[in-house]
């Protein structure tokens, strides 16, 4: 029997490794796919008149819940009062914080948002204290709070904010006045309102009943004075006359 030659080995060999390759490469067609991400677009960022309206709109809300909770006569405890009042101007912050800084005006509105986010950060603190009823720290926390408000006010003020800057829960009087902090909080009955005095229904007119009108009398005792009678007609010669001759 003929053995083979080289040249028929090498031949056949590279067809082995031609068909090994093939079959490991089956796959090597697909196209790689490229998965795109779709872009969110972010609302575009408010101007300034529109930020002040809408941020006043937060700011009256949370000032009346807030003088609610002040002029009600409730038996919850201060610390009660204080965690409330709390969790309405954490609320509060961060409902201005999502509206942004106003387009263009980032530089002016930096101290505005600064007193916010300050805002914020001392009434969480505060919150945690009136939680854990520690008085000592309720008291400190009380007093900072206290002067964060007024910074956020005036920042408000100044960037042309008008209801943020406002004291909450002030009341309007009878006369159409609004009533400041010293008169909201104590001395008049109600909270320092003016308390429109209740309507009272007039009482009812007496009715006067006209006297009868009594006809006079014409005769009899008590009446009016008789009428003189009249002369009897003379019938014959008076006395001493002459008589017929």
């Amino acid at each position: 029997m003929r053995m083979p030659g080289k040249k028929t080995i090498l031949l056949a060999l590279a067809a082995l490794v031609a068909l090994l390759i093939a079959g490991c490469g089956g796959g090597g067609g697909d196209e790689t796919e490229t998965t795109t991400t779709p872009t969110v677009e972010e609302p575009a960022a408010l101007t300034k008149d529109e930020l002040i309206a809408e941020g006043d709109g937060v700011c009256a809300e949370v000032n009346a819940a807030v003088g609610a909770l002040s002029s009600s006569e409730t038996e919850s405890s201060t610390g009660e009062d204080s965690e409330k009042i709390a969790n309405l101007y954490i609320g509060m912050v961060e409902r201005l914080q999502d509206l942004g800084a106003p387009e263009g005006e980032e530089a002016e509105y930096a101290k505005f948002e600064e007193a916010t986010e300050e805002l914020g950060q001392v009434e969480a603190d505060l919150k945690l204290a009136a939680e854990r009823e520690d008085e000592a720290a309720l008291e400190e926390k009380g007093q900072e709070a206290a002067a964060a408000l007024e910074e956020f006010q005036t920042q408000a003020t100044a960037y042309g904010f008008e209801k943020c800057g406002e004291e909450p829960g002030l009341p309007t009087t009878a006369g159409g006045e609004t009533a400041g902090r010293e008169e909201f909080e104590g001395g008049e009955e109600e909270g320092g309102v003016e308390v429109e005095p209740e309507f009272e229904e007039p009482a009812p007119e007496e009715e006067i009943v006209p006297e009868e009108e009594v006809a006079p009398e014409t005769g009899g005792a008590g009446g009016g004075p008789e009428a003189a009678p009249e002369p009897a007609p003379e019938t014959g010669g008076e006395s001493g006359g002459v008589g017929p001759g």
